[in-house]
């Protein structure tokens, strides 16, 4: 926090190939930090941290309006094309510590496609992923963001309709993380739109944690 009227919180993205981690992590900046594109392979291989400038009119305090910054760890996808788990796992894990160290991390972000079946083994190896990074506190500090909202929009699924749909895999994480979810459209058009709705959420999930952060400690594995 830079001076008394600003507040930062600090996210992380992780998901597999092509999710759409980077460009969450764009939306939520309001940049194009990360690079996120098509590719038969896995695009992002090393952990970076994207900023925002400075946003307002998303919090106000006793009639005060603060100015919020976002910080987005991008990180590696697992599974990856080129890197192995304990690659990846062991990435994250010192940059976690090396960005968010000593201001703590206010949440995870794991990033779904709405337009996929979310299935139980993908489901297990993401929860096992997590636990591994952020340890038995994770559930406290994981949220799901599942992206391409605009296609299962263009398939005639509303949010309530698509969540009574859903396979009873993506319910139970849904609801392991007590039910933290945003949908996230990826049409670049609305993107800025929905950007300050998507930061409310997440603040109120940081509100529902008291303002709690998780702090990374290095790994010497």
């Amino acid at each position: 926090m830079s001076d008394s009227n600003e507040i930062t919180i600090n996210l992380v993205v992780l998901g597999r190939t092509q999710a759409g981690k980077s460009a969450a992590g764009n939306s939520l900046l309001g940049s194009s930090d990360f690079e996120s594109r098509l590719s038969p392979s896995s695009v992002t291989t090393r952990c970076s941290l994207g900023r925002s400038c400075r946003i307002l009119g998303i919090i106000r305090r006793n009639g005060c309006e603060f100015s919020l910054r976002i910080r987005v760890l991008d990180t590696p996808s697992y599974p990856h094309s080129g890197l192995s788990r304990e690659q990846v796992r062991d990435m994250v894990r010192s940059a976690l510590a090396q960005h968010f160290g000593e201001e703590g991390l206010h949440l995870a972000l794991l990033v779904l496609r709405a337009d996929l079946p979310l299935c139980p083994d993908e489901s297990h190896h993401a929860i096992q992923f997590i636990q591994e990074l952020l340890g038995p506190t994770w559930k406290d500090f994981t949220a799901v963001l599942l992206t391409h909202a605009d296609k299962a929009e263009e398939a005639g699924f509303s949010e309530e309709s698509y969540l009574h749909s859903a396979s009873s895999t993506l319910l139970s994480l849904l609801s392991s993380v007590q039910h933290k979810y945003i949908f996230l459209d990826n049409q670049k058009s609305v993107i800025k739109e929905e950007r300050a709705i998507v930061l409310r959420k997440l603040l109120n999930f940081i509100r529902k944690n008291n303002y709690q952060v998780l702090l990374p400690k290095h790994s010497k594995e």
